[in-house]
């Protein structure tokens, strides 16, 4: 085969990427708010994060903190947040890099928002419940002050989810071959069977307008940068959990899906042991008890001295 040939057709190729890249963030369109509430916006070190708020301010403060993944987003939340909203003044983020904050191109890191966890609830809230979901749930343990809050409600929490290899993360960051990639991760088939294998117990519980938003986060500008970090194990924390929970004043409560595969309930009752922490177990639940089961998960969140049964 000629050069000019390869060449034309490697063209051919790299253009027909673009164009159906374009085309794939122009059909996601606008992401509207995740939640019902009032949105509003927290400037941190030059990004704007936004957040949802409900409830009546002089409830009890509540901080929900989302998992991290292709597609996370604050959403992740909305099969509880009008019930919490009854009882609390709820704030619900969109993490830096995802939902409708700001995605800009940094090199995202486990410190990073750890440290945007503790300024943020220093600065929004006043001795909240925070609620952390998976990877968040370490990042939450490693950055809020314990003087700031009242309790730390973690959600299969973990501090490793793959192998290091930061070169994912140089590959999906590069402007064509990465955004395609990426594309391909995100792709509602991608969403669907991230959700029916390894969120719900039930893949019957998917909710379409769940892989709907999921898809629409996804397809964002910029919104490959913080997975990229994710999917690359570079934003494990340093710091061990178990060790970050000893450490804590105030009391921590773990909330376990009792079929969940990525983090099995195994590790979820060691840590428990270690950290002196109570273990609340949501049957037929993976890593979205909160989601699956919301009456599950409200019980567990109103009743901090629950063990597991």
């Amino acid at each position: 085969m000629k050069l000019r040939t390869v060449l034309t057709a490697t063209a051919g190729v790299v253009a027909g990427a673009v164009v159906g890249n374009r085309l794939l963030e122009r059909r996601a369109g606008e992401l509207r708010k995740p939640l019902p509430g009032v949105e509003r916006t927290y400037r941190w070190r030059g990004i704007d994060v936004a957040y949802t708020v409900a409830g009546d301010p002089t409830d009890p403060d509540l901080l929900l903190v989302h998992g991290v993944h292709a597609a996370a987003s604050a959403n992740e939340f909305a099969a509880v947040f009008d019930e919490l909203a009854e009882e609390y003044h709820v704030v619900a983020v969109d993490l830096p890099g995802f939902g409708r904050s700001s995605r800009p191109p940094l090199v995202y890191s486990a410190d990073l928002y750890a440290e945007f966890l503790g300024e943020f609830t220093a600065a929004v809230l006043e001795a909240p419940t925070v609620v952390a979901s998976s990877l968040s749930g370490s990042f939450a343990a490693a950055g809020v002050d314990d003087d700031a809050i009242e309790r730390l409600v973690l959600v299969c929490p973990t501090d490793e989810t793959t192998r290091f290899r930061p070169w994912v993360r140089t590959l999906l960051r590069t402007p064509v071959v990465g955004t395609t990639l990426f594309n391909l991760l995100a792709s509602k088939l991608s969403i669907r069977q991230f959700l029916a294998r390894d969120g719900y117990y039930d893949a019957e519980n998917v909710d379409e307008s769940e892989i709907e938003y999921a898809w629409r986060t996804a397809h964002q500008p910029g919104a490959r940068f913080a997975p990229a970090s994710f999917v690359s194990g570079t934003l494990d924390p340093e710091i061990d959990l178990e060790t970050a929970l000893e450490g804590l004043e105030v009391p921590v409560t773990l909330v376990w899906g009792r079929d969940a595969k990525v983090v099995p309930l195994r590790g979820g009752r060691t840590l428990a042991r270690a950290a002196g922490a109570d273990l609340v177990v949501v049957d037929y639940a993976e890593l979205l008890p909160h989601a699956e089961h919301p009456e599950a998960f409200l019980e567990a969140l109103e009743a901090p001295r629950k063990q597991e049964s």
